[in-house]
């Protein structure tokens, strides 16, 4: 192997160890929206740790990029159509629920004073 060819050959593997922990972060992420008590979710967790463990021996490049491909396609088809977001969040029902004044408007606040 030529020093081109192993840096390609390097930063195609790092691309696609990131592509593996987004996904697997993002899928344990959803299975916490399918499972309704914790027990249920850690049964679930450790499933999806299996399916991640069972492909971890694969070294061609193409067939990884295959697996990857068929992991985000399987994904996709299962994600939560509700997934639970914080209250607080961005898409949260309290998210910016009562936004600060625009500056030039003095808050008064009257507490019944007379």
């Amino acid at each position: 192997m030529s020093v081109t060819s192993t840096a390609a050959y390097l930063a195609r593997r790092a691309a696609q160890k990131e592509r593996v922990r987004i996904l697997y972060r993002r899928a344990l992420k959803d299975t916490l929206n399918w499972a309704v008590h914790r027990h249920l979710f850690y049964d679930d967790a450790s499933n999806l740790r299996e399916r991640f463990e069972a492909n971890k021996h694969v070294e061609d490049l193409d067939t990884i990029d295959r697996l990857i491909a068929d992991a985000e396609a399987t994904y996709n088809k299962w994600r939560h159509p509700d997934p639970y977001i914080v209250p607080w969040a961005p898409g949260g029902s309290k998210f910016t629920r009562n936004p600060t004044p625009p500056k030039g408007i003095e808050i008064v606040y009257d507490y019944g004073r007379d």
